[in-house]
């Protein structure tokens, strides 16, 4: 069997066709896994430091060639594709800067206390890596959440060997990327086996079942991750399994702000909800607005164009998205119909609050693509009282005026409790690559709402601690050791510091 490559844009084949991996291929990569990764997580962080930026060097110096094989298996565009592979590099970089920092290893110390009750003894807590990591790169962003994409960064980051999982819509911009990664971690003088990629849906599969993977991270549809989220959990020693899934990443317009600001945010909308033709995880799916904005919205997405979709599959899905949407919603606004094979076209539909409110589970379900529900209402307390209904989200945002502000203390209260990161006056397509980021929510939008995918915080989901009693410094890892010889920031008896 062998997974093929299309152009989106006239459905032709791109390149040869790659081969799934097998079953026997699989083990043996995890194997190596495994004994890289030992020796992967004794290697001095500032050692790991230096080869994610040789990574990132090495990517930044095949950028074009990357870019261009990414739009013909993608069509997502030079300049999308240009700028998401700058993105990858900071990611890369920003995770040797973690590294560096050292405050990722929460490294505690306690000293012995016998008058304490229960008596205490000297106690060396840290963070240390799970294992080997399987990662499953996204279909919508080729290279930031892909092959050396923030899962990628931050697991070897952490000091955890990584298999890759191929997506099969780029299979050969996979490829390419992994051998620029490989090389450069070789030439870093990483282990032999500390990274590598497999390509076929068996092939993943098997990497969660496989007993020398230790964790997975996930970034595609509802029903593959929770799939894969099962196998995670079924397996005789589960695995943490960090997926993110479905985000319909609801838009709260209030009234003084919708009569303030109307075209503004109308276009804004129409903007955000089209880029990279719908294909964000944080695309704005549902928005609730006062009844008078409702045509400015659906005037501003007729004037909006539509585009290639990155694969037939998601094209079909997209399709059955918006009929269920008509199916208990009235499509008030068409933007222009794309001519591309695998073309979707921008669409809004529209339905008052009540049958919203009456029928939300209906109304819910991501359509991923330019697509949105507008739910229009006229009492703002209806909205704010079936905010905390929602199902979980990567986002929720609020535009408002100060004269809003009683109301967008109210929904802010609410969305903070079903999103992962809550924007004000602004659209929240587009992730910052920082230490603040938080990218994740409760169920479906993740598996996990502890942890964030991207930022510098992503590094704890590969991280599992330990402690240390009573041994003594000389046998102790450096970042534990009395003198602190690696400058980190530490908690000493309670106190942190750089003790």
């Amino acid at each position: 069997m062998s997974i093929q490559g299309f152009d989106p844009r006239t459905g032709a084949a791109v390149g040869a066709p790659v081969a799934e991996t097998g079953a026997a291929e699989v083990d043996a990569i995890c194997a190596r896994a495994a004994g890289a990764s030992r020796l992967w997580a004794r290697t001095p962080a500032a050692v790991r430091a230096a080869a994610l930026e040789s990574i990132a060097a090495a990517i930044d110096a095949n950028a074009v060639e990357l870019a261009a094989l990414g739009d013909r298996e993608t069509a997502l565009g030079l300049p999308r594709l240009s700028g998401e592979i700058k993105r990858t590099t900071n990611q890369l970089r920003l995770f040797a800067d973690v590294l560096r920092e050292g405050s990722y290893v929460e490294a505690t110390l306690d000293a012995a206390n016998p008058a304490s009750v229960p008596p205490c003894p000297e106690l060396r807590r840290m963070l240390q890596p799970i294992g080997p990591v399987a990662v499953f790169a996204a279909s919508n962003f080729p290279f930031a959440f892909s092959v050396a994409g923030g899962d990628t960064a931050s697991a070897l980051a952490a000091g955890c060997s990584v298999i890759v999982k191929a997506h099969e819509a780029h299979p050969q911009t996979a490829r390419a990327t992994a051998a620029v990664v490989a090389q450069a971690l070789a030439d870093a003088g990483a282990p032999a086996g500390v990274f590598d990629i497999v390509h076929g849906v068996a092939a993943g599969a098997r990497l969660v079942g496989h007993p020398a993977v230790k964790a997975a991270g996930f970034t595609g549809s509802t029903r593959g991750g929770r799939a894969l989220f099962d196998l995670a959990n079924a397996r005789p020693a589960p695995i943490p399994f960090y997926g993110e899934l479905g985000s319909i990443n609801p838009v709260l317009v209030l009234p003084h702000a919708a009569a303030e600001r109307a075209q503004e945010i109308a276009r804004g909308f129409a903007a955000s909800l089209t880029l990279g033709v719908g294909q964000f995880c944080t695309n704005p799916g549902l928005l609730f607005v006062p009844v008078a904005l409702v045509d400015e919205l659906a005037a501003a997405v007729r004037q909006s164009g539509g585009g290639a979709l990155l694969t037939q599959r998601m094209q079909e899905s997209y399709r059955n998205g918006t009929q269920a949407l008509a199916a208990v919603a009235e499509r008030v606004a068409s933007g222009a119909d794309s001519d591309a094979a695998f073309g979707a076209m921008p669409q809004l539909f529209r339905v008052d609050l009540e049958s919203f409110a009456a029928d939300m589970e209906r109304h819910v379900d991501e359509c991923f693509g330019p697509a949105a529900l507008v739910v229009a209402y006229r009492d703002v307390d209806g909205v704010l009282a079936l905010l905390d209904r929602l199902p979980g989200t990567l986002t929720a945002s609020v535009h408002a005026t100060a004269a809003d502000a009683p109301h967008a203390l109210r929904a802010v209260d609410a969305l903070r409790g079903i999103a992962g990161r809550v924007v004000y006056n602004a659209w929240p397509t587009g992730v910052a690559v920082a230490w603040g980021m938080q990218h994740g929510g409760p169920w479906p939008a993740t598996t996990n709402p502890l942890h964030t995918s991207v930022g510098a915080t992503a590094i704890r989901r590969w991280l599992v601690p330990v402690s240390f009693q009573d041994w003594p410094d000389a046998l102790l890892p450096d970042e534990l050791k009395d003198a602190n010889p690696l400058r980190i920031p530490r908690r000493r008896d309670g106190v942190p510091g750089l003790r």
